[in-house]
């Protein structure tokens, strides 16, 4: 037994903007962050939150499923930009679907966020205790984004994508791995609450709320783990990587991609990107760009799909999927 992804969903608030708009707050050009990103604008919500953007991709994954909420076993929704600490966005979207039969909570595990949620549905249904699963990676990073630090707010979108996934006798997830290399975690970091309170006199800071990220680092740690992963990936399920459809990769940056495709030696052309149009959505990353590829219609059943990222903790993942 296996679990199939039977529906693909995704949602970005309506605002779209550009790297001209960008330049007119921050000290930066468009030039100057599509040579170094390959992003040419990105969706920022004008005031819906993660649980808004989470909901409507849910609906419509219902809706293109062919199923009822109250079908629904099991909800996992994957963010780093919550709209409470408790309760989790997955329950919010429990409510607002209706879906009284599921069980409902979050995943924090940054841009893997998404493998790392739809690796613990895959376990609960081969395990026998649900049949099915929302999957969803939802993320309002403008709310974290220190809007004065041209090194890191021109990176980031809103936005969330996700999957409707059940057990499955023949396609569905064929190999996959997921890992943390926590002594990195400082590396990249966002939403610090200080431990401040009346009684031992400290005061809040907000400095690091904001996405602090060490880019040099990062870089690093995303071109050598997320290759070794897929190495290890393929090798566990037997599979050549010329037998790949379509490698689905983090919507990071394009160089890493670049650096990527070439130590695995997949050409490039089999890695969808998206980037130009989203940004950096962290766990919404990889469903928004899985679910563009089978809006398109470039997968058919049977083909082989491999989705990777990587992201703070530091984190990584990687599933190779039969269509």
């Amino acid at each position: 037994m296996t679990t199939r992804i039977i529906a693909t969903g995704a949602y970005a608030p309506v605002q779209v903007i550009t790297n001209d708009d960008m330049a007119n707050v921050v000290d930066t050009s468009d030039e100057w962050i599509t040579q170094r990103t390959g992003i040419k604008e990105r969706h920022i919500s004008s005031g819906e939150n993660t649980s808004a953007l989470a909901v409507n991709t849910a609906r419509q994954l219902l809706e293109r499923a062919g199923r009822k909420a109250g079908d629904i076993d099991l909800i996992i929704v994957a963010t780093v930009t919550a709209d409470y600490s408790t309760p989790s966005v997955g329950c919010i979207v429990q409510k607002e679907l209706g879906a009284s039969n599921a069980v409902a909570f979050d995943v924090t595990a940054a841009c893997s966020g998404f493998m790392f949620a739809l690796s613990i549905a895959d376990k609960y249904i081969k395990a026998g205790m649900y049949n099915n699963a929302i999957v969803i990676g939802a993320e309002t990073l403008s709310k974290i984004v220190d809007w004065s630090d041209r090194s890191t707010c021109v990176l980031f979108g809103d936005g969330a994508g996700g999957a409707y996934v059940e057990k499955s006798e023949t396609y569905g997830i064929i190999e996959e791995e997921i890992g943390s290399k926590g002594e990195l975690y400082d590396i990249l970091t966002g939403g610090y609450t200080d431990c401040a309170n009346i009684f031992n006199g400290k005061e809040k800071e907000d400095s690091l709320w904001y996405v602090n990220m060490n880019g040099r680092e990062v870089f690093k740690f995303a071109t050598k783990s997320v290759v070794k992963s897929v190495e290890r990936v393929l090798s566990g399920a037997g599979v050549a990587a010329e037998d790949i459809k379509y490698v689905i990769p983090h919507q990071a940056n394009t160089r890493i991609v670049d650096i990527i495709s070439n130590k695995l030696r997949i050409p490039h052309e089999k890695f969808y990107m998206n980037i130009d149009r989203y940004g950096n959505t962290s766990s919404a990353s990889i469903p928004i760009a899985l679910n563009e590829l089978n809006e398109k219609g470039l997968i058919e059943r049977g083909d082989k799909v491999l989705l990777t990222g990587f992201g703070g903790g530091m984190t990584w993942g990687t599933m190779l999927v039969s269509w």
